[in-house]
């Protein structure tokens, strides 16, 4: 099962950081990133920038069309190519099906600010007992996974979060 997970870091290029470590993990398959994105929020910009994790697409990979969607949706970033209408709507319910809903949305709007970043990412295959203490020093914050709440408690408990 692939999991969604969204991370927010306190400065505008941490994420960039965080992801050069998860492929290290991943190149030592302690950990599959099927896709992802970052988004990087520098201090006195107007809107952040965007980058879609293209080199690490694949199977189960969520596309272009979805992040840009998620990203017009959070950040009022253009849908470049996005056709409205049926594809709206079919994305929009792909979202959904996710968790990611309008709380989802509020909750990143409220914490990826400017002078941060965040980590978007669909992964599975995660050797948690390696994983985690490779990434605990890179003061992530979970904003959201659609993970059990069990799964859930257990990685904010390693993170050291409320």
């Amino acid at each position: 099962m692939s999991t969604l997970t969204v991370w927010k870091f306190p400065e505008a290029d941490s994420a960039q950081e965080a992801l050069e470590t998860l492929e290290d993990l991943q190149k030592q398959q302690l950990i599959t990133v099927h896709d992802g994105a970052v988004v990087s929020w520098p201090e006195g910009a107007k809107k952040p920038k965007t980058r879609q994790l293209s080199n690490m697409t694949g199977i189960g990979a969520l596309g272009g069309a979805f992040w840009g969607m998620l990203f017009g949706l959070i950040f009022f970033i253009p849908l470049f190519g996005l056709a409205i209408g049926a594809a709206a709507g079919a994305l929009g319910g792909a979202l959904s099906d996710a968790g990611i809903d309008d709380s989802f949305i509020d909750q990143v709007k409220q914490k990826v600010t400017p002078g941060t970043s965040a980590l978007f990412l669909l992964t599975s295959d995660v050797v948690v007992d390696k994983v985690v203490p490779a990434v605990e020093g890179l003061k992530g914050e979970l904003i959201h996974t659609n993970l059990s709440d069990a799964q859930e408690h257990k990685l904010r408990e390693a993170f050291h979060e409320e």
